[in-house]
């Protein structure tokens, strides 16, 4: 695999995560190290990393927050 790959790997701990559970990855990144970026955003989806994922977890958080006041009142 190219060092770059490593490099990045070892930055990013839930890539890592993400390699260490689907290996087989590590076929398609072997013969194309441009796979990396649909690697990582496969990761992201599951992780809901995602910019969309990350709004709509804070707008679940602010409705939860509003009917507990709403209960309370």
């Amino acid at each position: 695999m190219n060092k770059e790959l490593l490099i990045k790997f070892k930055e990013n701990e839930k890539l890592f995560d993400h390699f260490k559970e689907h290996s087989y990855y590590i076929k398609y990144l072997n013969r194309t190290p441009d796979y990396f970026n649909e690697f990582s955003r496969k990761m992201k989806e599951i992780y809901k990393e995602r910019t969309t994922d990350k709004i709509s977890s804070a707008i679940d958080g602010v409705e939860m927050i509003s009917s507990i006041i709403d209960t309370i009142k």
